[in-house]
């Protein structure tokens, strides 16, 4: 599933989310305040394995400190890829100016993630490089960063506290990137200790100043496994806007092939 679905997590993006069986709780005692940190993320990966591909139809809304909105609809394809991170294709529908753009994520689990936009006004395909990962995809709030899948090698982890929030249980977690081109310095996430689902992320950039909050809400079970929200809202603090995404269809196990995803499917893609 790519960060945004997953945000899923194609997170993702931009933070991953978490299975729906019946598991005992995470023993943590004994453990130092990193080793409990580990031990949160590996059981909230381990809780989202085996789910193969998924197609779904998201709707971006753009907010700007006014409140002034701007509507975006998308179509999102993912893919589960073994030994490394998942591969993502975003392809905009509405409105006319962004018909036909398209988005293209090879997350990775030790190396820099390939990630790929092809502007039909241009009819090019544009390489994003490492160093402008933390720029913001599409004029939303979301980083190209954001939008890769969750992979445990890609942070440092350690337990902060046990806190509530909207009433559900967490774990709350430093998560540390350890890409010296992030643009953030540390995330915080929280995450519901029943099902590992993310609650919320604050993210904190390169002066460690808060930059924005990403919060998840409505999820619903699939393959009576795997937790999905409905709803991801970013806001950030420092400019007063926001972007949200609504997911109006989600569908697993769809046939997707490691085929479906290259720059070549980006000119296609329609």
């Amino acid at each position: 599933m790519n960060a945004f679905t997953k945000i899923t997590a194609s997170l993702a993006t931009a933070v991953a989310l978490m299975s729906g069986s019946v598991q005992a709780e995470l023993n943590l005692a004994g453990l130092s305040a990193e080793e409990q940190g580990l031990a949160i993320a590996k059981e909230r990966k381990a809780r989202d394995l085996g789910w193969g591909d998924s197609t779904s139809a998201v709707t971006m809304t753009l907010r700007n400190a006014q409140g002034e909105e701007s509507i975006r609809e998308m179509r999102m394809k993912s893919l589960e890829i073994d030994d490394d991170g998942d591969k993502g294709l975003t392809i905009f529908d509405k409105p006319k100016d962004v018909k036909g753009t398209a988005f293209l994520n090879f997350s990775h689990i030790d190396k820099s993630d390939d990630q790929w936009l092809y502007l039909p006004a241009l009819k090019r395909v544009k390489r994003i490089s490492s160093r402008n990962k933390s720029g913001p995809f599409m004029g939303s709030e979301f980083a190209y960063e954001d939008l890769s899948s969750f992979e445990i090698e890609k942070y440092k982890f350690k337990f902060l506290a046990e806190e509530t929030i909207n009433g559900v249980d967490c774990y709350k977690v430093e998560q540390i990137p350890t890409d010296k081109n992030s643009g953030y310095t540390r995330q915080v996430a929280w995450l519901d200790k029943e099902h590992f689902r993310g609650q919320k992320v604050d993210f904190y950039d390169r002066k460690k100043s808060l930059l924005k909050t990403l919060t998840f809400t409505d999820y619903k079970l699939y393959l009576d496994k795997y937790w999905r929200p409905m709803q991801m809202d970013m806001i950030n603090h420092q400019t007063k806007k926001s972007t949200e995404l609504n997911t109006a269809s989600l569908a697993f196990k769809t046939g997707l092939k490691d085929s479906d995803f290259n720059k070549a499917t980006l000119k296609r893609a329609r």
